[in-house]
Order: C-alpha cells, then structure tokens, then sequence
C-alpha cells in the first residue's frame, strides 16, 4: 500500500519535458511509481485533477540560518512551494564560531540581512561552535530540507580572531582555514560563500573582504576535494568589477574543478548594458569550460522603509544609516537636532532628495495620517513647503517614526528585458534572499511570480522550462542527490499547483519574529499541497505537523 497517492495531475517532472496526465505514488519517502494504472490502494489521497504536479522548488540564496532554529518550515517558503533552500549565503552562517565572537557576527547578520537582535537572544538555545554542532541544532525540527553554505567570514574569524578584520592571512593561517573548511565539509556544508561587498554594523569590511586571492585560491582547493560550490557576492554596483569577478572564478573553476555561482545579477533602465555584459562574459567562461552560474531574481527591486529601524535603503547614505542605528530615543533626538538634520538633508542631494526620495510612496503604517497614504514625497513635500529629504524626516518624528515609505521598482522591472534573460540555460533562478531585509521587501513569492510574470504574462518560458529550472537546473547545479525530479526511486519532495493561478499575494506586514518584530511577507497564491520528503507538509492553506526535512545529501 502506497503513503499517499497523487491522482489524476498534469506531470511535469523538471526534466524539461511535456507535461503528461499521471498518478505519482509515494512510499517511505520516496516516489514509488509514477504512471495511469497505479493501484488505488494508499493511506491518503490526493485529488491533482486540474492540477501540476511539479518537483519542490529549490531556493538557492536565502538567509534563513537563524530562522530555521524556531521555525523548521522557514515561514512562508515552503507555503510558496519551496521544499529545499540553501542559507549561509554572503559570507555568513552561524557556524564554526566561538562563544565569544558571537557579537561580531550577530552584528553583521543585523547589518547586511536586518535581522532585530531578539532573533538571536530569544528565539532558541545557542549550545554549539562547530559546524556538526549547528547541523545537529537545525536537524531537531526541520520541515523544509536545508543545503547549508559555511561562511568564509566565519572560518577567518575561527582562526585568526581579532585579526579577521586587520590584515591578510599568513600561509600557516590559511592552511588552518583549509583544514576547518575540510570539517565543515564533511558536517554536510554544500560549499563556501564569500562577500566582496558587505560591511558590519560599524560600516567595516566584514572579515572575507580581508582575503587575498592566495587565501581564496586555497580555500577552493579544499572545496575542489570535494567538488563543492563557491558562491560570491560581488561588486554588483560596477560591471566592470564583476566582470573581472567573472573571470577571477573562471580561473578559480577550472583550476579546481568546482561550480561557482555569484550574486546578484540585476537588469537596470539606468544601466541597460549592464546584465548583458556580465551574462556576454558568462557565455565566453562557460565555452571554455567553466561553471561560473550567475543568479539573477524573477521580482522587481521594491524596497519599504521607516525611520523605526536600520534600512539598506540608506546604504549610499552612510549618515542616515549611523543615525538609523541609534537607540530609539538617541535616534529621535538626532532627527530632532537641527544640525544633525542639515547634514542629512545635504546628504540627500544637491536637490533636498527630490532625485532619491521625491518618488517615494507612503504606504502605511500603524500612525501615518490617512490622507498622505498612496501619495508621492514630492507631492506631499511640496504641500509642505519642504524638500523630500526634510519631508520624510518632519512626517516621521511627527507620527512616532511610525510612517512607512515605499520605493517601488526601482530596477529590474522591465519584463520583456528580464525573460528573455531568465529563459538563458546559463542563467540560475535565485538571488531571493529568502529569511534577509526583513523590514525591506518579501523575499518570498519569487517562485509564483515566475510562473505568474513570465510564463503565463509574457511566455518568456514554458511552463516545463520555468518547472525545469527552479527544480532539476538547480539540484544538478548544486550536487542535491536525488532531488529536483520526479522518478521512481527519488526523494518525494512534490507540490501541486495550479498552472492558472499561481502567484504572490501582495505585500503586508506581519509581526511575527521574536519579540513581536515586524517583517514583510506574501501569502502563496495558487499552491494546494506541498510534500516533503513523503510527507504532506501544507496543504489547503495550512502547515501540517510534518517534520520530514532534512539536510541535503550531496552527489
């Protein structure tokens, strides 16, 4: 008797290949048998007719390295039908670390993914050092299954303590590092990540940003042991930064024989040539033989503020972003002070802000006057008699801070430029950023705004091929064994869907991290049931009592 049996759905499987109508049965995890004379027999059934029945959907950038400690299922990723992600991203994961570094990287995880300190403190037991102890913490209630990067900031802060962030590391020191990544590896870590970008809350380079490429190129040798990823962040601002970041992990791919990944890639009406050429210089490394796969995101950039809290909407603002970081009432008394408020203002532009803040739209918030809701900061500065940049802050500290603003597609938005580029087998679906900038943008719902946007919109993809490659492209890029297809004998990782109707809700807020903190999610639109690893994991709009993730095997 099979577990469950999956009736009457349109198949498509990840291979890429037409949908076909079948049952697909599931025992002990597994996908037992996929076919139209199945027989009937099975403890639960559920009714596909109507129906896609797809592999999971694989996230391969989130953050959710602290979040899946109190919350398996990695709320709402696996609601949108996402059944395996991959934290540890940028430079960052919870492990290997000492006791007594613990501040710094909390520090950076606040700084690059906005995450309040109560996360940390609050939400679960912080009883480990080393990776197998991480690993152990995280397999007590997963619901979602979890590759896990190691971070290189991590493993320099490992050996090299206060130095990480002072000097270049010694051949003796990076051996050391070799060494702990090795253990890491073989704890279950799918790779190492590293950041040529990110800062800690004090505006320093985090540790990674220390290395030389000596230090890299040993770190990836150890990776080559094993066959294990490098993923990057680079310096995404200037396109001839990352272009030569491109050939740096051509060279660094080839010699070891490992994939890399980088990311973000992003498509700009201000900068149009931009992803063309980064994804012309992939082309030319991948014809020599290299697998430097670069991410690129499916939403448009939208990021929503308030004064409430730090936002990397300020992150060309280095100013702002010191005073956001205040205590509350230090910060509301540094926005009180006419000094300190000239300075901002002048740090806004030459134009009192009207270029980077007039379009600016008020969203809401718990005390923002109906009135100004759904208007633009220039309208509303010009009522005034103010600049943007002065409107923003006189509209905040008069309601308490508590007046949210949105900056709404502000690059990669341009559908008909953005297709074409997704459909690119070299282009990886990811950079989603799921469980980061919470108090920024949902990072949730990519997967549905795939189908919605750019299969049934645009028909930029088919849906086999939008199926194809946020399950199968992502598992074989990864190394995931036995994951991001469907064939007898697999690891049953299944969601159920509807062709017509799948999608994101629109954005809200929701309070429900430790300590009543708020973050933006969307709700899923158009998933019925969601299976991990055999078991019903949500359906019908609801989490189950399953507990079937795990960590990844590898290839």
């Amino acid at each position: 008797m099979y577990d469950i049996l999956i009736k009457n759905g349109l198949v498509v499987d990840g291979s890429g290949a037409p949908g076909f109508l079948a049952d697909v049965a599931l025992k002990d995890g597994r996908i037992a048998a996929i076919g139209t004379d199945l027989p009937a027999e099975a403890r639960r059934t559920v009714q596909a007719r109507g129906r896609v029945v797809a592999p999971g959907f694989i996230d391969p950038h989130t953050h959710f390295d602290v979040q899946l400690l109190w919350d398996g299922a990695a709320k709402p990723a696996l609601e949108h039908g996402v059944t395996s992600v991959v934290p540890g991203n940028c430079s960052l994961s919870l492990a290997p670390l000492r006791v007594g570094d613990r501040p710094l990287l909390v520090g950076m995880f606040q700084q690059i993914e906005e995450m309040p300190p109560q996360a940390f403190t609050e939400a679960f037991d912080w009883t480990w050092e080393d990776f197998a102890g991480y690993r152990a913490a995280l397999e007590k209630n997963l619901k979602i299954n979890v590759a896990p990067l190691v971070g290189h900031s991590v493993i320099r802060l490992w050996i090299m303590g206060p130095a990480a962030t002072q000097r270049p590391a010694t051949a003796d020191e990076i051996a050391a590092m070799g060494d702990l990544l090795r253990q890491c590896l073989e704890a279950g870590a799918v790779g190492l990540s590293t950041s040529f970008v990110d800062v800690d809350e004090h505006g320093k380079p985090v540790p990674s940003r220390y290395a030389t490429f000596e230090e890299l190129d040993g770190l990836c040798a150890v990776l080559g042991e094993f066959g294990r990823m490098l993923q990057i962040v680079p310096e995404f601002y200037d396109v001839d930064l990352t272009i030569a970041r491109v050939d740096q992990l051509a060279e660094l791919s080839l010699k070891h024989g490992i994939p890399t990944t980088f990311s973000p890639v992003f498509d700009s009406h201000l900068t149009p040539n931009t992803a063309p050429r980064i994804l012309g210089r992939v082309e030319e490394q991948f014809a020599r033989g290299a697998r430097v796969w670069p991410q690129m995101q499916t939403r448009p950039i939208d990021i929503s503020f308030s004064l409430l809290r730090p936002s990397l909407y300020f992150g060309r603002l280095p100013r702002w972003v010191r005073v956001l970081r205040l205590p509350l009432e230090q910060r509301i008394a540094a926005l009180n002070d006419p000094e300190t408020t000239e300075k901002l203002v002048a740090d806004a532009g030459p134009d009192g802000g009207v270029a980077y803040m007039g379009a600016l739209v008020v969203r809401g918030g718990d005390k923002a006057p109906a009135a100004i809701v759904g208007r633009t900061l220039s309208d509303i500065a010009a009522e005034r008699g103010e600049s943007p940049a002065r409107a923003l802050i006189n509209l905040s500290l008069e309601n308490d801070l508590d007046v949210a603003f949105l900056a709404a597609s502000r690059g990669h938005d341009n559908t008909a430029r953005i297709g074409p580029m997704l459909a690119n087998p070299l282009v990886h679906i990811g950079a989603s950023d799921g469980g980061a900038h919470l108090a920024s943008f949902a990072t949730y719902g990519d997967t549905g705004y795939l189908f919605s946007e750019y299969v049934r919109a645009a028909g930029a993809l088919t849906l086999e091929a939008a199926v194809k490659k946020i399950t199968a492209d992502t598992a074989e890029i990864w190394g995931l064994k036995d994951r991001g297809t469907l064939k007898p004998g697999l690891a049953a990782d299944i969601v159920v869907f509807d062709a017509e109707t799948i999608g994101r809700g629109e954005e809200r807020p929701t309070f429900d991290m430790p300590g009543g903190g708020m973050r933006y999610t969307r709700d899923a639109i158009g998933i019925d049931t969601v299976v991990v690893n055999g078991q019903i994991a949500w359906t019908q709009g609801a989490y189950t009592d399953a507990v079937s993730g795990e960590i990844c095997a590898l290839n």
